[in-house]
């Protein structure tokens, strides 16, 4: 099963750019160029990373990154920008970004990012499952 990505950058060529690199690397990719954008078309049963930017017209990137959490806490959430700064770095973290990258970003360390954030969002999701199954047969007594 391909790892289902949400790309969120307003600079449209860089963005098409990289959803190609991610699409040729077997990862499903679908993007959106503004944070209001990625919110409405934002589907937790069909994302599991999304790739953020953080400096966005509209609703910034830490904005966007709150509203993700808030309705979706298992989805991981990679912040890139390039304007990186500390104070940006330690909001997105508290925020619950899984990481921080500068653009330009080596396809193949954000590669290596998104891999890491999906197994986490896996682990936990197996383990919330197994824990219902646990409950499911707690409940009824077997």
């Amino acid at each position: 099963m391909k790892i289902r990505l949400l790309l969120v950058d307003d600079e449209q060529e860089f963005t098409d750019t990289l959803k190609q690199r991610l699409e040729i690397r077997d990862f499903s990719v679908n993007v959106a160029y503004s944070g209001e954008q990625a919110l409405s078309q934002f589907n937790q049963d069909e994302t599991d990373v999304i790739i953020l930017d953080v400096l966005m017209p509209g609703i910034s990137g830490i904005e966007t990154l709150e509203r993700f959490k808030t309705s979706a806490p298992l989805v991981e959430v990679i912040m890139l920008t390039g304007n990186a700064t500390v104070e940006n770095a330690i909001q997105g973290m508290k925020k619950g970004a899984y990481d921080y990258l500068m653009k330009p970003v080596e396809t193949e360390l954000l590669v290596e990012k998104i891999n890491e954030a999906y197994k986490i969002k896996h682990d936990h999701e197996e383990r919330i499952r197994q824990a219902e199954i646990q409950r499911i047969i707690n409940h009824q007594g077997w």
